[in-house]
């Protein structure tokens, strides 16, 4: 009977297998074949295993579908595994100073052909701002030597450009393919803080200065859109929400909460209009951070009433617009004290519910109503760092490895599982891993020397391009 359907049938059949049936399928006949090679058969089973995909008009590179399905697989088996065949790792050497912040220029992005590399640039004491090239383990340009040490930078992927902040204010926009000055913008006192925002309406840099001032800056131009005050003379530090709407503004060593700002008015000012913004209602805050697959939820680390002890709140954001006036409504969404024995100087988090928090040398997941997930104390020493996406976390730390753990999808609430530690080198020469970052192929580690430099350390997982 089977012999008897024609390809439309097939093709209706096959959309209900999975691809280890579909590659069954193939070998009995001639016309099974040509119909289980059937694009579309393919890119839903992208789209249904990654829903990012749907980003995508068409695969990245050559592949076709098929292709991009397996080497995905196959890519995320080996970042799953890491096993020392799984990835290659490098050493990668240049700077004369301490690294003090690494960022991808690189696209994030799952792409399996030649054009596919990972590319970080680093800032350094020494006054230079260098792009390297992970795969290559080589460094592919570097700056001129700057009038002051470099402290942080923020990188652009899609508009190829990296933007770096000194010592003393000077912000440089560079091209991230060939390292020549595009644009730059100097600040009346030293940077506090800086966030790239990828606004829809184009691209901005929001950057804090230690005066208190809040900037807007047009991206590649870097030029002032607006300054609002913040906390006057206070430090404070900057994070963009996941839809770039509003920007948290949360002072450094002050009594009051933090202040949300509507970002549209400070792209957009008026000359008779207050920028619009709201203090949250917390005291003491230390740690702020924003739910990824959420458009406004803000969770705060603050102290309770008493002073003594800290806790979490979850606050939702929203903007409410008259005729005349934009006003923002924040709402707490939940709240919860921590225990006594955690000091976190760290915090991230994942999908809507879920607050990652790195106290000393233990990593402890809580949902935002505070009840406990998971701690892991894999870590000999303080972790220093962590990323986190939809895919994985990576910690850093003093004790000289990277430590990756893998979000298990198969659940329903999210499930975090420690797979394998990535070493660094030699004790007698590295004091430990500073700073970690990620993409869709690589691991990228900053290795401070016990000579007061640092290095950095690839790790770049192997894909069988067919």
């Amino acid at each position: 009977m089977a012999a008897q359907l024609g390809p439309h049938e097939l093709l209706h059949v096959f959309s209900f297998l999975e691809a280890r049936d579909l590659l069954l399928a193939a070998q009995v006949n001639k016309v099974w074949n040509e119909v289980s090679m059937t694009k579309e058969l393919w890119r839903q089973l992208c789209l249904s295993r990654w829903a990012s995909c749907r980003a995508f008009p068409v695969v990245l590179g050559t592949q076709t579908w098929k292709q991009y399905y397996f080497c995905r697989s196959e890519l995320e088996f080996r970042v799953e595994s890491g096993r020392p065949q799984d990835f290659i790792s490098k050493a990668i050497s240049g700077h004369e100073g301490k690294i003090d912040q690494l960022a991808y220029v690189s696209p994030h992005e799952y792409r399996f052909d030649e054009m596919a590399r990972s590319v970080v640039c680093t800032v350094s004491s020494d006054c230079t701002v260098r792009a390297w090239d992970l795969h290559q383990g080589t460094e592919i340009w570097s700056s001129p030597v700057q009038p002051a040490p470099l402290v942080s930078l923020v990188a652009y992927p899609l508009l190829q450009l990296v933007v770096t902040v000194d010592t003393q204010g000077l912000i440089i926009g560079w091209k991230a393919d060939t390292g020549s000055e595009w644009a730059s913008f100097c600040l009346p006192t030293s940077c506090s803080s800086m966030e790239a925002c990828s606004h829809p309406e184009g691209s901005f840099l929001m950057v804090a200065c230690a005066a208190g001032n809040l900037y807007t800056l047009t991206v590649p131009q870097l030029r002032v859109v607006s300054k609002v005050a913040t906390f006057p003379h206070t430090s404070v530090s900057l994070t963009c929400s996941p839809d770039q709407q509003w920007v948290s503004v949360l002072p450094q060593g002050s009594g009051v909460g933090p202040k949300v700002f509507f970002t549209q008015p400070l792209l957009h000012p008026l000359e008779d209009e207050l920028p619009v913004s709201t203090t949250l209602p917390v005291r003491l805050s230390s740690r702020a951070c924003w739910a990824p697959d959420e458009a406004a939820r803000l969770m705060v680390m603050h102290r309770d009433d008493s002073g003594m002890h800290l806790a979490i709140t979850t606050f939702g954001l929203k903007a409410s617009k008259s005729r005349d006036r934009v006003s923002i409504l924040a709402q707490q969404l939940a709240s919860f004290p921590l225990p006594g024995t955690m000091t976190p100087h760290l915090m991230q988090g994942h999908g809507s519910q879920v607050i990652l928090l790195a106290s000393r040398s233990e990593l402890v997941l809580f949902t935002i109503h505070g009840l406990q997930l998971v701690a892991f104390r894999d870590h000999q020493r303080p972790i220093t760092s962590m990323w986190v996406d939809p895919n994985r976390v990576v910690t850093s730390s003093l004790d000289l490895s990277l430590r990756v753990y893998v979000w298990d999808k198969k659940n329903t609430c999210p499930i975090l599982k420690s797979c394998y530690q990535l070493l660094g080198g030699s004790h007698r020469w590295a004091s430990g891993f500073t700073h970690v970052k990620s993409d869709s192929m690589s691991i990228a580690g900053v290795e401070a020397r016990s000579n007061g430099t640092s290095i950095l350390r690839s790790y770049c997982f192997k894909v069988q391009l067919s």
